[in-house]
């Protein structure tokens, strides 16, 4: 295994290879988010939408303590292609659900892609690039990410409008397959001392559940996540609420704010600190939370999404790449794990609370996000209460 220092080229072919998988499987699942809303309400399970996230963080949870084990102990890239190929079966089977139950559960069987794909991408990243490029390169990958979070909604919303659901969901399928080809195709294992698959390495111990080292960044993650939870579950009929008729615009400047600040300042938390650079991104999280809250207009709307993306462009890197500085070479899978458990946990919490805070109710639709204002604002008090 070979490890980039801070001299080296960090975007060479397999790196890029590595961010063009990222991208096709983050724009896989994330293009479904706008339409499903209106998709299970057509079901008959309106009163259920808070669920579509929720479910889906739950699995994603759940599993992150045994991606996390698999991570170390099978290796990452076998890791990488199960997260992914899980967004392939998913999708494909969407349009065949024709009962609230069968999409519940399928919504639970998806959040397993999540659980197991970023937890490898982000072991992998760490196991070749230098501590002082680590938060760069969290960076880098993550802006893979955030253009197929940007791109995946507006054009899954064209593709619904001219194809139908149907036509979403194959396209959706047919993305997390590409990342799946460019993993099999292009990616050396980095894992030096691998085991085979066995069912006795899913048994699972409370080691390897959490990583105390990793604590601080679940605590973080944990608390501004539920601004995320609460914008994926009603950011589709806020939308509505307010005249705009793409569902997917939120999503989209939201990314492509995450995208620009990832660009400009990559290795802002390699400079000046984990900590230093999560205040920051903390404030903007509450900022846009509260002007979501109170200022039900297209232009604050636009505003909101621009904020919150630059706090999310600039937290999750640096929440990973910290991950990684807490735990031994040994256990990152398992620190990464222990802070996307809370990713998962903060946006399913966000989305069932959310929900239930508002009842579809539109005079209750600012409730959720001063609440999420609050969380962050928790998160924040934290922070500075930790060292630089």
């Amino acid at each position: 295994m070979t490890t980039l220092t801070t001299t080296q080229l960090l975007y060479n072919l397999p790196f890029l290879l590595l961010c063009a998988s990222n991208f096709f499987f983050s724009a896989s699942f994330q293009m479904l988010i706008p339409e499903l809303p209106d998709h299970l309400t057509s079901l008959g399970g309106a009163d259920y939408k808070g669920y579509i996230i929720a479910l889906f963080t739950l699995t994603a949870g759940i599993s992150r303590p045994f991606s996390g084990k698999l991570t170390d102990t099978v290796g990452r890239v076998p890791i990488m292609v199960f997260g992914s190929l899980v967004c392939v079966l998913c999708s494909a089977f969407y349009p065949f659900m024709t009962t609230i139950f069968g999409f519940l559960l399928l919504r639970l069987c998806h959040g397993f892609s999540t659980g197991f794909k970023p937890t490898a991408t982000a072991a992998y990243v760490a196991d070749v690039v230098s501590i002082e490029r680590r938060g760069e390169a969290m960076s880098a990958i993550g802006i893979s990410s955030s253009i197929g979070y940007s791109i995946g909604p507006v054009f899954g919303s064209w593709i619904t409008e001219g194809f139908g659901f149907t036509g979403l969901c194959v396209l959706s399928s047919v993305s997390a397959l590409l990342s799946v080809v460019i993993l099999v195709r292009n990616m050396e294992e980095t894992l030096t001392e691998r085991q085979p698959f066995s069912l006795k390495l899913l048994k699972i111990n409370r080691f390897d559940i959490f990583s105390i080292a990793a604590m601080p960044t679940f605590i973080v993650q944990f608390l501004v996540s539920f601004a995320s939870g609460a914008s994926l579950t009603l950011i589709p009929d806020y939308s509505k609420q307010i005249g705009i008729a793409n569902k997917g615009l939120f999503f989209a400047v939201f990314t492509a704010a995450s995208l620009v600040i990832r660009l400009v300042a990559s290795k802002s938390s390699d400079k000046y600190g984990r900590v230093i650079v999560l205040r920051w991104a903390t404030l903007t999280t509450i900022v846009s939370m509260t002007i979501l809250a109170f200022f039900p207009t297209y232009w604050a709307f636009i505003l909101a999404s621009i904020i919150y993306g630059i706090g999310w462009g600039l937290s999750t890197p640096t929440l990973q790449a910290w991950a990684v500085d807490l735990v031994s070479q040994e256990n990152r899978g398992r620190g990464l794990a222990t802070m996307f458990i809370a990713l998962e946990a903060g946006i399913g919490f966000g989305a069932w609370a959310s929900q239930e805070l508002y009842r579809n109710d539109p005079l209750k639709m600012s409730l959720p996000f001063q609440v999420s204002a609050c969380m962050a604002v928790l998160a924040l008090i934290y922070l500075f209460f930790r060292k630089k």
